[in-house]
């Protein structure tokens, strides 16, 4: 125990001795271990991050009818919704789909849930507002406003069904989307299915959920086992994209922590060889006093090793500052503390402190007394 004591007071003692050297070895390891801890948190946060984001360019899962089955039950909808975990799902939004007529013309509308659609489909544009749940407003696409020259606010006749029978609706909204959404009218689903006598059936539905392709394919094949009247399908286009910009994004973030894993090392490496130049004389002492090279090695090794502590202690709680600003300032949003990550980096610094001695520690072994202690 004593001798363990010692141990460490020796090494404190010559860390102190050489301050300044110490102090900027220190600030390299604790500025290396700042930015590796963020960026390792960044890099296991980065797809939570980012699928969130990517949920604002649409859905990412389509369920549709399976088989012979023209509809998707409205019950089953509400049991599929359980395979996904409350963190995942982003939104549900359900469409039903027939031909109509407004003010005696035939066009194409979409009954859907306005609140799972602004979950969804974030991106669409509304002049106007969004029709109220519950009431008999509408939004009518760009290019169907613009042919029968519908604004915000007008009074129209939709009529369908077997009876044809007529309803007063209001425009609430026009929508732009750029795509075509702008050739549909949508009202509230409950209204469409009234309209249409086809209560408790749906088109298909579009989900919007936060997992990688991997996640949506566990998910799809759950779904399909589960619910044989559904066929789930990924919107290849939008999970591809996703999957690609991930990978490029953390890849980047990887090349960047091996970068500064190697200037750390260097920045450590040149100054222990310094320091290991400066205390020839008393590394020469040590060994014609009777010192062997393993307590050489563990003299320069422990004080590599405590600087690699310190360093990576400070560094841990300024990289989750760092990794919580950045994620404040991109995406928007706070991220939790990790212990493991801020244990992995504290690990981490001490290990690259312990290799960056190794060059130096070879060059205070290889020290003989007699010539040292001669002043050659």
């Amino acid at each position: 125990m004593r001798n363990y004591k010692m141990f460490f007071k020796m090494i404190i003692h010559a860390l102190l001795r050489r301050r300044s050297r110490m102090l900027i070895a220190l600030l390299a390891v604790a500025i290396g271990a700042t930015i590796i801890s963020g960026l390792v948190t960044v890099y296991y946060d980065v797809p939570k991050q980012m699928g969130r984001e990517f949920r604002s360019y649409g859905a990412n899962m389509v369920l549709v009818p399976n088989g012979e089955n023209v509809w998707i039950n409205q019950t089953d909808l509400k049991a599929v919704r359980k395979v996904f975990l409350p963190e995942q799902l982003v939104g549900v939004a359900p469409f039903l789909y027939e031909r109509i007529k407004l003010n005696e013309q035939p066009i194409l509308a979409a009954g859907t849930d306005f609140t799972e659609i602004q979950k969804v489909s974030p991106y669409w544009q509304i002049t106007g507002q969004w029709p109220k749940a519950g009431t008999s407003e509408i939004l009518v696409g760009a290019d169907i406003a613009e042919q029968l020259n519908v604004t915000p606010g007008q009074t129209l006749i939709l009529s369908g069904g077997s009876d044809q029978s007529e309803r007063k609706v209001i425009v609430a909204g026009v929508v732009r989307t750029g795509g075509k959404e702008e050739q549909f009218v949508f009202m509230n689903l409950d209204l469409m299915q009234s309209i249409v006598q086809k209560d408790g059936q749906l088109s298909l539905v579009q989900v919007s959920v936060v997992a990688d392709k991997a996640e949506l394919s566990t998910l799809i094949d759950e779904i399909s086992n589960k619910y044989p009247t559904i066929s789930p399908q990924l919107v290849q286009q939008v999970a591809h994209s996703e999957q690609t910009v991930l990978q490029k994004l953390q890849a980047l973030v990887f090349l960047v922590t091996i970068v500064v894993l190697l200037l750390t090392l260097i920045c450590v490496a040149t100054t222990m060889m310094a320091v290991v130049t400066e205390r020839r004389k008393e590394i020469g002492l040590k060994k014609a006093l009777g010192a062997d090279n393993k307590s050489i090695i563990f003299d320069f090794l422990g004080e590599g090793c405590v600087l690699g502590a310190l360093g990576g202690l400070l560094g841990m709680g300024l990289g989750f500052a760092f990794a919580q600003v950045v994620s404040v300032e991109v995406f928007g949003r706070t991220i939790e503390f990790s212990w493991l990550i801020a244990i992995f980096s504290v690990l981490l610094s001490i290990v690259v402190t312990g290799a960056a001695s190794l060059i130096p520690v070879k060059i205070a072994t290889s020290v003989e007394p007699a010539i040292v202690l001669r002043g050659e």
